[in-house]
């Protein structure tokens, strides 16, 4: 199997309010010095047995950095494995840190797909996220792409916004659809710990009152699933959709276990059966130049578990030959009938099961609750 590679780039203009993500604001001493030793970490790791064909430029905001910054940092991956030519290369952009140069810049040094956090196209819900960007910079920024001749564009839309309501996501829906994007990745709004968004309840908790609650975010979300299909973006996990032959193959690689290299401070890895990820901030990423303390998370991956856990995350679900093949001490070897309990228990069908037993997936209601279910599975 191919192996894909992640590349994080922790740096952002300004820190969304929500966001939890390993990220700092920087300068262009900072940047300098990062790129640099991050091409010399990307080097250390250099293997041309290693063949693969995704690379993902992830964040923070990659494009706060130049795209001959970027565009060395490719290459710098291309020198030390051996890269498909039909390689997907994506590199993930907030709208104001893009112009129609750099755009062009990016496509011609190798970049073929870009993934642009849009979020949502009411500004005021925007400016409640502390984005940087309108939606007009938005919609300029993806026409710019098209025009720069990207064939393969991804937004993000985010349900339960501050003040967010059922029509304005309609009409978000409606206005970042209408773009030439062929990717669409929904999320959640979720209060994560430590975050400003958490302080900011905690000081004020009449903020959460703004949120969408449990049963609000189920309806939005499978108004937006449907909303989404009717527009031709089809789902194909729970928090993505894409039009024809556009899903993310890069995204493909982590909920069909397949393996990945990752690179740059926090950025995971699971290669060769282990879990690991680098352990330090950007400062002494610098200082380790290229060498940086790699901490373990898991150094003999149980598979059989894994399977269960990433696959049902994807429409296409579980194949129960497969799990079988995994699961050397047949502990889930009574998943088809755990899964028809479950369905018998709950109000709703959150599972489909095959005709012939041999397949599972969840439905939309079972995306909603996966965590409770997979767990439930997990433990029969």
């Amino acid at each position: 199997m191919m192996c894909g590679i992640y590349i994080h780039i922790p740096f952002c203009k300004r820190k969304c309010i929500y966001c939890d993500f390993y990220s700092v604001c920087g300068g262009d001493k900072l940047y300098s010095d990062f790129v640099s030793a991050l091409n010399r970490s990307i080097e250390n790791r250099a293997d041309k047995r290693i063949k693969v064909d995704t690379v993902y430029f992830g964040g923070g905001t990659p494009t706060v950095l130049q795209s001959s910054q970027l565009a060395s940092i490719l290459n710098a991956v291309k020198n030390s494995f051996e890269v498909s030519s039909g390689a997907e290369i994506t590199v993930e952009a907030n709208p104001c840190t893009v112009t129609k140069e750099s755009l062009s810049e990016l496509l011609n040094s190798g970049f073929n797909r870009i993934s642009f956090g849009i979020q949502s196209a009411i500004d005021d819900e925007l400016s409640a996220l502390s984005r940087l960007h309108t939606f007009k910079q938005a919609k300029e920024a993806v026409l710019n792409a098209d025009r720069a001749g990207f064939k393969n564009i991804s937004a993000d839309i985010m349900i339960g916004i501050i003040n967010q309501t059922r029509e304005s996501l309609i009409h978000s829906i409606e206005k970042i659809t209408s773009l030439p994007v062929g990717h669409i990745s929904a999320y959640m709004l979720k209060v994560e710990e430590n975050t400003p968004l958490d302080d900011m309840i905690k000081r004020n908790s009449g903020i959460l009152k703004s949120i969408a609650d449990e049963d609000e975010m189920a309806d939005r979300y499978l108004l937006m699933c449907r909303l989404l299909e009717e527009k031709g973006f089809f789902q194909y996990e729970i928090s993505n959709f894409a039009k024809p032959d556009l899903e993310s193959r890069h995204n493909l690689k982590y909920w069909r276990c397949g393996e990945y290299l990752g690179f740059g401070p926090h950025a995971h890895s699971y290669f060769d059966n282990k879990r690991y990820f680098e352990d330090c901030d950007v400062l002494s990423f610098i200082e380790c130049k290229g060498k940086s303390k790699i901490t373990y998370t898991d150094t003999d991956v149980d598979k059989a578990e894994e399977y269960i856990m990433l696959s049902l995350r994807l429409a296409e679900g579980l194949d129960t030959d497969r799990l079988a093949s995994l699961d050397k001490k047949g502990r889930y070897r009574n998943i088809i009938s755990n899964a028809i309990e479950i369905n018998r228990l709950s109000d709703k069908k959150l599972i489909n099961i095959s005709q012939n037993g041999k397949h599972l997936s969840l439905s939309k209601r079972g995306f909603l609750v996966s965590n409770t279910v997979i767990t439930r599975l997990l433990n029969q």
